[in-house]
Order: C-alpha cells, then structure tokens, then sequence
C-alpha cells in the first residue's frame, strides 16, 4: 500500500538503507513509533526508505480494506506491506510488536529494536550507515516508493467519541481532523467547529486551537464546570494531553500533561507536570473524585480531579494483561472505552477482547471481568458471559436499563451485556468499526469510525440477538520453550555514543509474569539484570510470558556536565508451548543485535 499501485521489493532498494517497521493498528506502542521515525523520515529522506510491515493481531486487521483505513487514519507516511499470514513476520524471527529492523544498503540486518524510545539509537545507526556507505560509494540516494493516496473529503474523518451536551447537542471528536465538531440532535447538522484543523499543541479560540487525533470526551457536572470555567475535558490522544473546552466560546486551555509520554517516573502530582501516556477515552465517576483517564497507552488508569489540578494513578501497575482484584494489582491491556454507572465504572478492555468494571469495596476500589479471557483470545459468542467473546471493543455505554452496550470495535457490532442475567447478545451487526456511543433520550447514538459518522444503529423495540460465532486465537505462532531451567535474555546495546546510566544505581530492570502464574515455577518478579534464569512448569503445556523491560542510557561525553538520558522499554506477551524439544534461551531483543544469534 502507499506506492501508487507499484510492488516494490527489497532487491529494488539496495543502495539505501532500510528500516522495516513491524507493526499491527491495534498496538498502541505501534502507533507511538509511528509518531516517533516521522522526524527521522524526514531528516534522512534521501537515504532512509521506512517500510512498514503489517502483521495483524486481531482478524479484522488481516482484512486489506481495514488495513487501507487505518494506514490513512494514521497518517502512515511510507510504504506498507500487507502481512496477513505474519510470514514476513516470522523470516524476520520477530517476537513482539512493535520491531523495527535495520538493513544496510548492502541487504545485511545490522540492527534490531523492539517497543518505544529508540528514536535516537536509530538516528545514530541510519547516520552511521549513510556515512560508512557514502565513503565506500555503496550508498544510492534517491526518491522515496510512497506515493500518497487521494484525500477524501467528509464532514467527520475517523471520528474517535461523542459526548451528549445539556444543550441537547451532541460533541464528537473528530480525530484524523484534529478538531472536535458540535451537532445538532440529529448528529448531521453541523452547529460548529473547535479546533483549526491543524496537527497541533496550541490553545486558544476555536479557531486557533490545535489537536492531534483527540479521543475521548466528558462533560462535567455544571457546579464543577462553573468552578473550572471550562465545561468539557478532552483527551488529546497523540499530544498526551487533556485539554478543557469552555463552551460559550470554544476556548481550549491545556489541563494535564507535559506534551511528553509517560514512560517512567512519577505518575502523580500537579497535572502540568505529570506526563501522560495516550489518553483514550474520559468520564467523571463521583466515587473516583474526577475524571478517570483511560491511559491506553500503558495500560492504567488515571484520575483528574479539576478543582485541586491533581492527576494520579488510580489502577493498574503498567503490565499489559488482564489480571482481577485490587486497583493497584490489576492488570489491564489497553484501556480504550469508559461509561460511568452510579455503582460501577464500565470499562473496555481493547487488547484482551474483554468488558470489565471499578467498583468501590471496603477499603478502596476493586477491578473484575464481566467477558474476557486475555491477550490471544477474541471472537464473536454470544450467550453466558463466560462463553462470550468480542473482539477487540473500543466503546462502552450504559442503556437505561442497567445493562451496558459495547462498541464491539474489529466485530463491526454493537453487543448488550446484562448484568443481571450475566449474559451477552447481539443488538446490531454491520456497523463500520464503532469507537464509541451515547445513550440520548433512551436511543444509543453510535460513532461509526470507519464510516466517518454518527448512527443509530439499534431502533427503539427491537430485541437483541444471539450469535453463536467462531472462537479465535491470534494467529501468531507460539514460541516454544523447554521445560524446567530457561534463561530469558534481554538484549539491549546501549547506542553509539551512549553507555548505560549508573549514576543513581542499576539502569536496567525487568519485570516477568506468566498466565496462568502457574505457568512460571521460579523467577516471577522484577530485578535489575537484563538476563534471569525462570524455570517453566512440566504440566502447563500453552500459556503467555510477559516481561517489562527498560533501560536508560545516557550521552557518553564526560565533558558534559548533564548528558542528556533517554529511557527505552518494551512489554512483550510471548504465547508459550512446553516441550521436551524446546530450546532453553529465550532471546527478545530491545536493541542491538544478539551475539548468540
């Protein structure tokens, strides 16, 4: 895709170098790199050829049409392979979205990253190469294979959430637009736009203002709204910011973030000093105090509480998985949809395919699962909540009687889970990737992503369905182990010019689970070496290992007195076989290459 109907191969671009970006459009650590190699396509546009390498998680990302919309949805700049079958995947030896490969302009793999924060490292080797090949007269400069698609004109574009205005209009998101567009209730008459279209950080007017891809957005209670002087907060996804819209004139005020992602450090304290991480979806929930934050990007909670201007963490520990129980323990994979309930704060779980909820217990507050399972498993079931499977939901509401709609994103489906029956049903099919809804006057009022519009997919009367669908499993091939003593190795080559950062105690920690825990004998938990040695169990035959690596490295200049650091880190889930004949290592590399491959 990207090339204008031409089908470059490898063999056509020796002579420049090469990254290949192995991403899948439902990673948000894949969108983060995309936002990250921007600058460096542009520094070495000459030389550098990005090309993309799709290799879907989900089954609705193997489907070419949804591919094509996410590429234009992401601005994706470069060339993109289609990888349906993960076979470039799988030559290429990758364990983990996203991973980026480095090939020189001879066609040799010289450097291998996986996750975020590798902007630097990469400049070093591309400006490496260019230098090396350019003295050896093996380096080909020349113009880039992409060639852009038509842009399509349409009021709304991707549009992400909607939100219901006391006016009776309703406020969408209009995020490949950068702005936020006010209806009419019908949600076709435009009343006006908040934003100026451009990609950007800045406040002021409606027609000042600047977004990148804003998401999610909830209205505050009036009283609240009259303290603040703004009435709605948004959650500028790509900045890392939530940003607060005063209604009668449409100015737009930054509320929280540095404009920085949140990679490590505090994640509490003053709002415009606490760094974010993709904010995706809003809501005000009186039992947390605020505004909670659905904080997609690693995989947590947060919380905003207006009148003080304090941002905290309120769930979650980082870990991308689906684990029940107290806030503070649990896990979560890319929290994407909120809707508040009196009792409970709806959620959807988007990487684990799963609907789950906040509740306040003795104490504090607790997390459970209402449909789920974990990371790999996903489809279209209906009937008893513990059969049920989605796929991949974005949007959550509650329907007025109790029972809660989700935005069942990569099934194109609006589905119905009833608390009180623990059952879930099918109340609408064929909608083009729902992002979010709203339930105004009784009827849920849908955001059709992929169709660039708001729907009402559900009339009034008519009764849910069931869909007894296929149970699937991600298509990535498990990675095989021995049982008893492995040794899981990080490897991570601090880059040219940097040396790993001591100076505080050890640069380097990581952090290793397993589902079932059962699966992990020895070695669960988090230590400063990058290599440990686990033992897996003999009686557990499939399950999902996930490490949390990150190291920070620093400028090795000693005639700097404060060298700049960098933090780079990477979760993987590596879906695991035990066998007698698997091997004892496993390697996932962070950067650099591994001596032992």
């Amino acid at each position: 895709m990207n090339t204008g109907g031409e089908s470059p191969r490898l063999a056509d671009l020796r002579g420049r170098v090469v990254l290949l970006d192995f991403w899948t459009f439902c990673c948000i650590n894949c969108l983060h790199v995309l936002d990250e190699l921007r600058p460096l396509e542009e520094e070495f546009a000459a030389e550098l050829v990005v090309l993309g390498v799709h290799s879907p998680k989900f089954e609705h990302e193997a489907d070419p049409d949804a591919l094509a919309a996410a590429v234009e949805r992401y601005a994706v700049h470069h060339p993109v392979l289609d990888d349906p079958e993960l076979a470039t995947w799988q030559n290429y030896a990758v364990k983990a979205w996203p991973t980026l490969v480095v090939i020189d302009p001879e066609g040799y793999v010289v450097h291998v990253a996986a996750g975020e924060g590798h902007l630097e490292a990469l400049r070093g080797v591309v400006a490496e190469l260019v230098a090396e090949h350019g003295a050896k007269g093996t380096l080909r400069r020349g113009d880039d294979p992409y060639v852009p698609p038509p842009a399509p004109a349409t009021t709304l574009r991707f549009p992400g959430k909607v939100a219901a205005l006391d006016s009776g209009n309703l406020l969408v998101s209009d995020s490949a637009n950068h702005a936020l567009v006010e209806f009419e209730p019908d949600g076709e008459t435009v009343r006006r736009r908040i934003g100026s279209g451009r990609r950007g950080a800045a406040d002021g007017g409606p027609g000042q203002a600047e977004f990148a891809e804003p998401a999610g957005v909830a209205v505050l209670p009036a009283e609240v709204a009259e303290r603040v002087d703004y009435d709605v907060v948004v959650a500028d996804t790509v900045n890392h910011l939530l940003r607060g819209v005063r209604l009668s004139d449409g100015q737009v005020t930054t509320l929280a973030g540095t404009g920085a992602q949140w990679r490590d450090g505090a994640d509490s304290g003053p709002a415009r000093e606490v760094a974010l991480s993709s904010p995706w979806d809003l809501a005000w929930w009186e039992p947390a105090g605020g505004v909670v934050i659905a904080m997609a990007g690693n995989h947590t909670l947060g919380c905003f509480d207006p009148i003080t201007g304090q941002v905290r963490r309120f769930a979650g520990t980082t870990v991308e998985s689906l684990r029940d129980g107290e806030v503070s323990q649990a896990f979560f994979a890319q929290p994407s949809g909120l809707a508040a309930a009196a009792d409970r704060l709806w959620l959807a779980d988007s990487e684990t395919s799963a609907l789950r909820w906040v509740e306040p217990v003795e104490g504090g507050f607790a997390v459970r699962t209402a449909v789920g399972t974990g990371l790999f498993d996903f489809g279209h079931v209906d009937g008893p909540a513990a059969e049920a499977l989605l796929q991949h939901p974005l949007g959550v509401a509650v329907l007025p009687d109790g029972s809660v709609a989700v935005c069942d994103t990569y099934n194109g489906a609006i589905r119905r889970y009833d608390p009180a029956t623990e059952e879930v049903s099918t109340l609408a099919s064929d909608v083009a990737e729902p992002s979010g809804a709203v339930v105004v006057d009784g009827e849920l009022v849908v955001v059709a992503s992929a169709a660039h519009r708001l729907e009402r997919p559900v009339p009034p009367g008519v009764s849910a369905t069931l869909v007894r669908g296929a149970a699937q499993q991600v298509t990535r091939p498990d990675t095989e182990l021995s049982p008893g003593e492995v040794e899981v190795a990080v490897v991570f080559t601090p880059p040219a010019g940097t040396k790993l950062d001591e100076r505080y105690g050890p640069s380097t920690r990581v952090e290793i689970s397993a589902s079932p825990p059962e699966l992990l004998v020895e070695g669960a938990g988090a230590d400063t070496a990058l290599s440990r040695r686990v033992v897996l169990s003999d009686t557990v035959e499939h399950g999902v290992l996930h490490v949390v690596a990150q190291a920070a490295s620093c400028d090795d200049d000693p005639a700097v007195e404060h060298p700049v650091c960098r933090l780079t880190r990477q979760d993987w889930g590596v879906p695991i076989k035990v066998t007698a004949a698997g091997p004892r290592r496993l390697p996932l590399m962070m950067g650099g290459l591994d001596a032992e491959v």
